[in-house]
């Protein structure tokens, strides 16, 4: 019987499947490799979630020190637009990483566990619209 934990668990599983699809699909459409993916907002606090990101896109994962960066990202438009910095270039010297995850699973297990994602959301496709 399934337990709040093994929820909890799969709901963020969930999430890194979700941007796994989503990653994969912008590589392909744009003909470029993501070498690493940085990440802000509530649920990048959770390290179990980032690690299993890491694991499941087989690339690093790396968490700002600032979780809430929509805000800091607004201050950051305005201050270019009155002049406060130069460019681009001045804003990439700020940003820092808090901490960062490296892919632990191999590839074999990686794509195991993708393919079991995949053959769930079809599954859940053909449940919920009988094709």
């Amino acid at each position: 019987m399934a337990t709040d934990y093994d929820l909890v668990k799969a709901t963020l599983q969930s999430l890194a499947y979700q941007t796994r699809d989503v990653v994969d699909t912008m590589q392909q459409d744009a003909d470029i490799k993501i070498p690493t993916l940085r990440v802000d907002g509530g649920a990048s606090n959770n390290n179990y979630l980032m690690q299993f990101q890491a694991d499941i896109l087989g690339i690093e994962i790396e968490r700002t020190r600032i979780a809430e960066t929509t805000g800091l990202g607004v201050a950051f438009m305005a201050g270019l637009a009155v002049g406060f910095w130069r460019d681009v270039s001045e804003l990439k010297e700020i940003f820092v990483i808090g901490k960062s995850f490296a892919p632990k699973m191999n590839l074999s297990r990686r794509e195991c566990l993708y393919q079991g994602w995949k053959r769930a959301v079809l599954a859940t496709r053909v449940f919920a619209h009988g094709k």
